[in-house]
């Protein structure tokens, strides 16, 4: 089997790579300024980007399955024209690319945050309806890309759509945001948390979720993968107990919300993304803490580990990698 994956470079990406190289598959990856350690992995990497879409037909030329996880995140409303490029017009260009290439089979990774949210206790799952609007533009930006694949499914392609929830895991080697935090609570370098919390999943079993969907994956479905919900004050106290950190001060979100325009003067000075932004404390307050991976686990073989094993592990891979002296 042959594979093509745009994102390689990213947390996600990378992980999967390694696990196709380890069933056998060839892999054609996408690169465009990062290659992180793409060069090490014995894949063709194509040159290109999202919105080069004869560098797409490179990519998806004489592979049966693409994984699309190329995305700009982002946690407030900035340079919204280019995370709608790369999120909606950029998905349009890898669907046009797969269908051009006859591909038998396109992996969408969206995000939970394509899904309107509802109220906190409410379950989530596949039924729950797309975001609308584009209050923040990166979760509506997920849900365009999404709608861009059920249609190119409708229309014929044969495509499946995973929504994670927020990865943590090892082979982080980019530094994703999720991984920093984790990293700064371990290093006691986080002055505070706030209250609210979120579901956590590891990269590993979203990885094995997405290899399982190309043979069991249903053509224009959406499969939801969710691991644990935890408070960032349960998660400090896990950490605490693997490191020995201080477990940080909890404080009001409306006191943070105070803070965020010093963050945001401080991210610019140091150009380094804020420690909390407006949407990013939206998030961490209303995220459900009931999310439901019900039909991934009985189609896709989805086994989501524990979320204290999955924190064991990863502080174990950044010391084998000397990101923890």
């Amino acid at each position: 089997m042959k594979v093509a994956v745009t994102g390689a470079s990213g947390h996600i990406g990378n992980c999967l790579v390694q696990e196709l190289k380890k069933q056998g598959a060839g892999i054609k990856v996408l690169v465009h300024n990062f290659r992180s350690v793409l060069d090490e992995m014995d894949v063709e990497l194509i040159q290109g980007n999202l919105l080069e879409p004869e560098s797409l037909v490179n990519l998806c030329e004489g592979v049966d399955v693409v994984f699309h996880l190329a995305a700009q995140i982002a946690i407030e409303n900035t340079s919204s024209e280019n995370v709608y490029e790369t999120n909606v017009t950029g998905t349009k260009n890898i669907i046009k690319a797969a269908n051009y290439s006859r591909v038998r089979k396109l992996i969408h990774f969206s995000s939970i945050h394509a899904f309107q949210l509802g109220s906190p206790d409410q379950m989530l799952d596949e039924s729950r309806s797309l975001v609308e609007t584009n209050k923040a533009i990166y979760e509506f930006t997920k849900a365009e890309g999404e709608r861009e694949v059920m249609k190119a499914a409708k229309e014929g392609l044969n495509a499946v759509i995973l929504n994670p929830t927020a990865v943590i895991g090892p082979f982080d080697y980019r530094g994703s945001l999720l991984g920093q935090a984790l990293l700064k609570i371990y290093q006691n370098k986080l002055p505070f948390l706030v209250s609210g919390g979120y579901n956590w999943v590891d990269v590993r079993d979203v990885v094995s979720a997405s290899i399982n969907a190309i043979d069991s994956g249903r053509k224009g479905e959406n499969y939801i993968l969710s691991g644990e919900f935890c408070t960032l004050q349960e998660l400090s106290v896990m950490i605490s107990k693997i490191s020995g950190c201080k477990i940080p001060v909890i404080v009001p979100v409306a006191l943070a919300r105070l803070a965020c325009p010093f963050f945001k003067v401080l991210s610019s000075v140091t150009n380094k993304q804020p420690l909390y932004t407006y949407q990013s404390l939206d998030i961490l307050v209303n995220s459900p803490s009931n999310i439901s991976n019900a039909k991934a686990r009985n189609e896709l073989r989805y086994e989501p580990r524990p979320l204290e094993q999955t924190l064991r592990d990863t502080f174990d891979w950044y010391k084998e990698n000397n990101f923890i002296n």
